[in-house]
């Protein structure tokens, strides 16, 4: 039956999309002080206009660029750009001849959904623990995978642990649209989400995700990462420092749910990509955690410190896959990128430049981030803490390496004609090819962060608007956030269980031009090559490391576009006047069907309060108007909704806040 309704849907979406085709644009938003920018399919300029969604009044008018040609799609395209549009509202781009586009809000923390989705799909991905309907709404779960007792593959074996000795490594992340668990993988993916929280502790530390562990005493962010931690230092063997490559079955499952996929469980052998990927992470580990929970943070320090040992002493153990096993690779034949991150976090950590004297500082190249290449995470990490480093440490290299990288990147989108970084080189429409254009955007925020050179920023954000719908392709390829969504992503969880709409927050792949799993596209050309279908694993699957990127991304362009929001689940009391604007957790939450949202107003003002599915679709506005200083509240009525989490968002005057609720039917 859900095949059945996904086909629905997608014959639906097609005959609409093509409707909306020749205008593309982020489908979730833009802020009032952001660039704001449409690409119109056009061979000539053309005028345009912004209207309102619901009356069609015209809000902006303005004329194109002239047309460029974009050869990865073999589009002939304009730029419509609408930046001094500034008034919060939901709105459309109108061009005469064409259909209008989606519609997208201007509103301050616009991609507020986007990050905390982003984050939750962690949560839905968990390993050994049910997820509970309180938590995971419609996509509640059996526990699946309890591995408590994995088995060492002959190519793991040592004499302290020989083949077929058994160990438990619980938690962790299911990497992708598979069930199974990589260090190599789990490195850039948990150290990305550390870097989010390093660089934006007060949007993180704000930002409340209803899980199991909310009102930890630290910030969700981190409780989520902490859950692939706790299963990472499982995988360090005590006996000698070396960490295992991997944790998986022989083979793939089918498509089942986590708890219906029974086939052993193995650790196989130890690799130097593995362990210094550890050795980097848990020394950055140490550093964040150390403020909540110092016994970890020494723990994190000694592992690390003990991998940096057996790396050293075994510098080129490649991963090579045994003959029994058919599950991912993830391996890589160069080891100095690795060599230098895991230097550099444990030099950052410690301030020993001994650590310093291993990282090779004459290495011109930035890069960007992947898992086969971390040398980046080390720049990235070291402009971070320009100011705490040792006298070993030249800033001005540091600086310039990171300004030099991304000065490219800001030329690549200036020059683009569909005004992204992304795209501007073959290579560069790859596996996981979202996951590049979002690591550009990381390398260009750090550039913002080091000279707050705006430049760069708009840079940053329009890679995220790509992502969000303006592509050749016309989707938006983040599950459930958008017009024009993923339905059938290759992700077990969401195509073995009984709902329509997969898990929300998973950016797919994208689109390149490999085709490696033989299924119908719509085009050969790379920036065109995707298809939302499970069988397309090569463009249409998920992955913790791409998932990371949008973290990231969508956390830090919101986070400097709007500032921290509050979106915690505390419920906080109400006292008398207060002296600016609060909104308080609703009461009851959960709750069914009905819920009390109270706020506080300092001052009489205009008021909006509206209610958001996880999906970013306006479902509720409760309240529309002026209203006078004091205490007031609202009524939701969720009668008609479904199960699930949704965002209730204040707008009072320009300040914005938002916070989460939980329907459980």
């Amino acid at each position: 039956m859900k095949k059945w309704i996904l086909l629905f849907c997608t014959i639906l979406w097609a005959a609409t999309a093509i409707a909306q085709e020749d205008i593309r644009l982020n489908q979730v938003g833009f802020y009032p002080d952001g660039e704001k920018v449409a690409i119109i399919l056009s061979d000539q300029a053309v005028s345009f206009a912004v209207i309102e969604d619901e009356s069609g009044v015209v809000v902006f008018e303005g004329e194109s660029s002239s047309p460029d040609t974009w050869s990865y799609s073999e589009e002939t395209v304009v730029v419509a750009d609408f930046s001094s549009l500034a008034s919060p509202g939901t709105y459309r781009v109108s061009v005469e001849g064409l259909d209008d586009s989606w519609p997208f809000q201007v509103s301050d923390n616009v991609h507020l959904p986007v990050a905390a989705a982003a984050v939750k799909y962690y949560y839905f991905n968990r390993a050994s623990t049910a997820l509970e309907e309180e938590f995971a709404g419609p996509w509640a779960r059996p526990m699946g995978h309890p591995d408590e007792e994995i088995i060492v593959h002959s190519s793991a074996a040592t004499d302290e642990r020989p083949e077929g000795y058994t160990f438990s490594s619980p938690k962790g992340w299911y990497d992708a649209g598979d069930f199974n668990k990589y260090i190599v993988n789990s490195g850039i993916s948990t150290y990305t989400m550390m870097a989010a929280y390093e660089h934006f502790p007060e949007y993180y530390d704000l930002l409340t995700l209803n899980i199991p562990e909310s009102g930890s005493g630290q910030p969700d962010l981190l409780d989520e990462i902490r859950w692939n931690l706790d299963w990472m230092i499982t995988m360090q063997d005590p006996n000698d420092g070396g960490v295992y490559h991997k944790l998986t079955t022989k083979n793939f499952s089918g498509q089942v749910m986590p708890h219906q996929a029974s086939a052993n469980r193995y650790v196989v052998m130890k690799s130097t990509a593995a362990t210094l990927n550890f050795a980097a992470v848990m020394a950055v580990a140490s550093r964040v955690y150390q403020p909540y929970d110092p016994e970890f943070s020494a723990e994190a320090l000694e592992a690390a410190e003990y991998a940096w040992q057996w790396a050293n002493e075994n510098p080129n153990v490649i991963y090579q896959q045994p003959n029994d096993i058919y599950t991912g690779e993830y391996g890589d034949n160069n080891l100095g990128d690795e060599f230098d991150w895991a230097a550099a976090e444990l030099y950052i950590t410690t301030g020993d430049d001994a650590y310093w004297d291993a990282f090779d500082e004459s290495q011109t190249y930035v890069g960007f981030p992947s898992w086969q290449y971390v040398r980046p995470l080390a720049w990235i990490s070291l402009a971070h803490h320009l100011e705490d480093l040792t006298n070993a440490a030249n800033p001005e290299i540091i600086t310039g390496r990171i300004t030099h990288q991304a000065g490219q990147l800001r030329s690549e989108y200036e020059s683009s004609a569909y005004r992204i970084s992304m795209g501007q080189e073959s290579w560069h429409f790859l596996w996981g090819s979202n996951a590049m254009a979002l690591n550009h955007s990381v390398l260009l925020i750090q550039a913002y962060r080091l000279t707050m050179d705006e430049s760069y920023l708009d840079a940053a954000q329009s890679n995220l608007d790509y992502i969000l719908g303006r592509n050749a392709t016309g989707y938006s390829f983040v599950t459930g956030y958008g017009s024009r969504t993923p339905m059938d992503p290759h992700h077990r969880q969401s195509s073995a269980d009984n709902n329509t709409d997969p898990v929300p927050g998973m950016v797919v792949g994208g689109p390149h031009d490999g085709q490696q799993d033989n299924c119908s596209y719509p085009s050969n050309l790379p920036a065109k090559s995707y298809l939302d279908s499970w069988c397309s694993y090569s463009t249409n699957e998920v992955a913790i490391n791409w998932n990371a990127a949008l973290t990231y991304v969508s956390g830090g362009v919101d986070y400097y576009r709007s500032g921290a929001v509050e979106t915690s689940n505390e419920e906080k009391p109400i006292s008398e006047r207060p002296v600016s604007v609060e909104l308080s957790q609703n009461f009851p939450n959960p709750f069914n069907p009905t819920t009390i949202i109270n706020y506080q107003l300092p001052q009489s003002s205009q008021v909006r309060l509206e209610v958001f599915d996880i999906t970013g679709r306006q479902v509720a506005i409760l309240v529309d108007g002026t209203q006078s200083a004091g205490t007031h509240s609202a009524e939701f009525d969720a009668s008609n909704l479904a199960s699930g989490v949704y965002l209730y968002r204040i707008t009072v005057n320009q300040q914005v806040q938002v916070r989460m609720m939980t329907l459980v039917k």
